[in-house]
């Protein structure tokens, strides 16, 4: 869709854009008239499912059939299966996506499609394979072997096929997303959503004080503005600083390093904002619907972050790779946390950026980036943990750390997603070389001068002694 949305003449942008619209009307429309108070928690899923399925039909015709026959056969799987549900899930799920990313890829020669339905494949495979864990940690697994998070999210009974429909098809996040939890998305069909929030949050704040839920209208009305403001900058900025131009031959041959580097800079920053607004509109659509409550701030507000997508000042911020991605496509870290890096026994890093790369397709540019991820992330780790400390005693000296610590992060991520952006081998390598790989150099050097550091450190000596004066004690 993302990419869609660059084209001004993609049937898909128009679609897409009349989908959103309808579904922030129907939105608020669910959450007055078909309210859990006044509603059956069955009446819901139904309408929600067949407004999703009408979504889907609409932007994608014959090819929404892919939607389906994934979304059906994973039930089967769900249905039938028992302890090794989460891994037939799984495959089922990546397999069949994989299949359709490279089909398409192959059949149009690695064009972008005006019917790409890979987005709702790509969310469906997130909701399916999230809650085949989820299944396998609640039915087939012992509590004490949970984490406090898998105890929390953890399922235990299988679903039944309307609410199963009801997860994967939802009108509020057929398009775009988010991914959500199955429980956290169950407790919002059947009106326990508020409440179990202000429980976990130990909130004084009740519904019961004046029998009214806390109104999203606020929290809708902030981020249509700020999807609004990002749709304009994006329209204008990128027209201002094409990515393609970052490969132009005769601009790679002939301009100088330094203003090569700047021209990425604002060209990745003038790409963000499509991002900025798919994602805060979506977000805006669940918070419409009474979906998305977390509990209330600091200073008494109520807050509708739950499932959202991205920080903004968070992401604008960072001072560390890890704050950026942490910060950045929220609930699809969410979901790779749950099904790869917690779950890993080993090279928890190195496969959670593989599986990312899988899942967003097989263009070559997504496996430049998330490959490139991986020592950046690594020698980030290794240089915040041994020289911060050195900065934070001072006020002066901590601001001169931040401050370069951001300018850092901002061009290791600049120079990590432009294969992202650009797609193409041929593309990529030319970037890279015109960057002279310097950032791959570095984060690579870091890596290997911490591995032999750390080999070259003496072990301290175990004194054997000690047992013995004990024993003669």
């Amino acid at each position: 869709y993302l990419r869609a949305l660059e084209s001004s003449s993609s049937p898909l942008q128009v679609n897409f854009l009349a989908c959103q619209l309808f579904a922030l009307a129907a939105a608020f429309w669910f959450r007055l008239y078909l309210s859990p108070r006044r509603t059956n928690p069955a009446i819901r899923h139904a309408v929600a499912t067949l407004l999703g399925v009408a979504f889907v039909v609409f932007c994608f015709g014959w090819y929404s059939v892919h939607i389906f026959i994934l979304v059906f056969s994973s039930y089967l799987i769900m249905i039938q299966a028992t302890t090794n549900l989460h891994r037939y899930s799984m495959i089922m799920a990546m397999g069949y996506l994989t299949i359709c990313q490279a089909s398409r890829a192959i059949i149009f020669s690695y064009g972008i499609l005006s019917t790409d339905f890979s987005g709702p494949l790509m969310i469906i495979t997130q909701k399916i394979t999230t809650l085949g864990f989820q299944v396998h940690d609640g039915m087939y697994r012992k509590s004490e072997e949970l984490t406090a998070e898998q105890r929390r999210v953890a399922v235990h009974s299988k679903p039944s096929l309307i609410e199963y429909l009801s997860y994967q098809l939802s009108f509020l996040t057929i398009l775009v997303g988010p991914c959500s939890n199955y429980k956290d998305y169950m407790e919002f069909i059947e009106g326990h959503h508020v409440r179990r929030r202000l429980a976990q949050a130990n909130c004084k704040k009740s519904v019961e004080d004046n029998g009214l839920e806390p109104s999203p209208k606020r929290a809708v009305v902030h981020k249509l503005f700020v999807s609004i403001v990002c749709l304009v900058l994006f329209l204008t900025l990128t027209k201002t600083f094409p990515i393609a131009y970052n490969t132009d031959v005769h601009f790679v041959s002939e301009a100088p390093f330094l203003y090569r580097l700047i021209y990425a800079f604002f060209s990745v920053q003038a790409a963000r904002p499509k991002f900025y607004f798919a994602w805060t509109f979506a977000d805006a659509i669940n918070n419409a619907a009474g979906y998305g409550f977390s509990g209330f701030d600091e200073n008494g507000k109520a807050s509708w972050d739950l499932i959202s997508n991205l920080n903004i000042l968070g992401i604008e911020t960072a001072t560390s790779f890890k704050t950026f991605i942490d910060n950045w496509n929220i609930q699809t870290g969410v979901w790779l946390k749950c099904v790869c890096y917690d779950r890993a026994p080993c090279y928890r890093t190195a496969l959670t950026f593989i599986l990312s790369a899988l899942w967003h397709g097989v263009y070559p540019g997504y496996y430049f980036t998330f490959i490139t991820g991986i020592p950046i992330t690594m020698a980030a780790r290794i240089v915040r943990r041994n020289f911060r400390p050195y900065f934070v005693s001072s006020p002066v000296l901590k601001f001169g750390y931040d401050v370069t610590t951001w300018a850092a992060t901002q061009l290791s991520i600049t120079y990590t997603v432009m294969p992202f952006l650009v797609l193409a081998v041929e593309p990529t390598v030319r970037f890279y070389r015109s960057m002279y790989f310097h950032i791959h150099v570095i984060s690579i050097a870091i890596v290997i001068t911490a591995a032999a550091v750390g080999r070259a450190k003496p072990r301290p000596r175990q004194e054997h002694h000690s047992n013995n004066n004990v024993k003669a004690k």
